[in-house]
């Protein structure tokens, strides 16, 4: 006989999930129905983020939400929870659909982003005007959509969530607008990138998702722990995306690797790199940047950049031994850390 190993906190936060997924899935589907009656066209967007949401990926915010609620002492039955968890799945889906036009990166979760499945189709049909222009503007009309989905799900928020909520959907946008805005001026600024990409990434994927899950379950009293184990995971979790997107496998990642580099973005690795490295702050600075010689320096400085990413789940988990939860819950929380931290997509 086989014995499950899986703790009763997975366990709970797994069936969480798979709510959250149903929820996904039925209210998308209703919405594909509705605007069907109106006009096929007016499906398109709809289409667009189901597509993206059913792809898949990590549901990495939903189970940190679902984690805060659950760790708080939340009734695992709450639907509000579900509702919460899905709409910053949702949150997601349209950042992604934004950065993908931001970017110009062709593919997500292996498939061709939506921007450039509509270009192409439009190409395709011979319709008037510019494909490309066209793509994009079903890619900012269906993230946008992803939000207004989002904030139906989450209406009935309590006050101290609802906070919490509007504070992530600001840092998103001013995050990706800084982020914009450094790579168009060349700003070599370690500090500053760093901010934006903790604030644009690793912030809104764990650190806020647990306030709100916590929030939600009336345990504000958390926030200072949850801060100071989402701050230091958020930072880990960003340094891996950028390791995954620098050196990376495409076909895992499910998206084009290298991109940052192209298009002088001052990722958190390159900003660090940059404090320590004299040399990598000089080749930044150049107008044109020596992407293969950048490279090579990122990738001497690997080794260090894995050690560092220990050292913060460390601290991540130190945090989260010194909170007074239930020791099931620290012990959950402290395997979604090195699950965050050692991934590799």
């Amino acid at each position: 006989m086989v014995i499950s190993t899986v703790s009763t906190a997975r366990r709970t936060r797994s069936e969480v999930i798979e709510r959250v997924e149903r929820r996904l899935s039925e209210f998308l589907d209703a919405e594909r129905e509705r605007w069907l009656r109106v006009n096929r066209r007016g499906a398109v967007p709809v289409e667009a983020v189901t597509s993206l949401v059913a792809a898949g990926g990590k549901r990495l915010r939903p189970a940190f939400c679902a984690a805060g609620f659950l760790a708080a002492g939340g009734d695992p039955a709450d639907p509000l929870l579900v509702d919460a968890a899905a709409g910053v799945e949702l949150i997601h889906t349209g950042a992604l659909i934004h950065d993908d036009v931001l970017d110009a990166s062709e593919l997500r979760r292996g498939t061709p982003a939506v921007h450039t499945l509509h270009a192409a189709g439009h190409a395709e049909q011979d319709w008037l005007g510019e494909p490309r222009r066209y793509g994009e503007g079903v890619a900012i009309i269906s993230g946008v959509l992803a939000n207004v989905y989002a904030d139906r799900l989450t209406r009935d928020l309590p006050p101290a969530a609802r906070d919490i909520w509007s504070e992530m959907l600001t840092e998103i946008q001013i995050g990706q607008y800084l982020d914009v805005s450094v790579a168009a001026e060349g700003v070599v600024d370690p500090d500053l990138s760093r901010w934006i990409a903790i604030c644009k990434s690793g912030r809104y994927s764990i650190h806020r998702p647990l306030l709100l899950g916590a929030a939600i379950a009336g345990r504000q009293d958390l926030a200072p722990v949850f801060e100071e184990f989402g701050e230091a995971l958020g930072e880990a979790f960003q340094l891996r995306d950028d390791l995954i997107g620098t050196f990376g496998d495409s076909t895992a990642a499910g998206k084009p690797v290298g991109l940052d580099l192209e298009q002088h973005k001052m990722t958190l690795l390159l900003a660090d790199a940059a404090e320590r490295d004299e040399s990598v702050a000089k080749l930044i600075s150049a107008r044109e940047w020596d992407t293969a010689e950048i490279l090579d320096r990122l990738g001497e400085g690997k080794e260090r950049i894995e050690k560092h990413i220990s050292l913060l789940v460390e601290r991540a988990c130190g945090a989260i031994d010194r909170a007074g939860l239930d020791e099931e819950w620290r012990r959950e929380l402290t395997e979604m850390a090195a699950e965050v931290a050692y991934r590799n997509r």
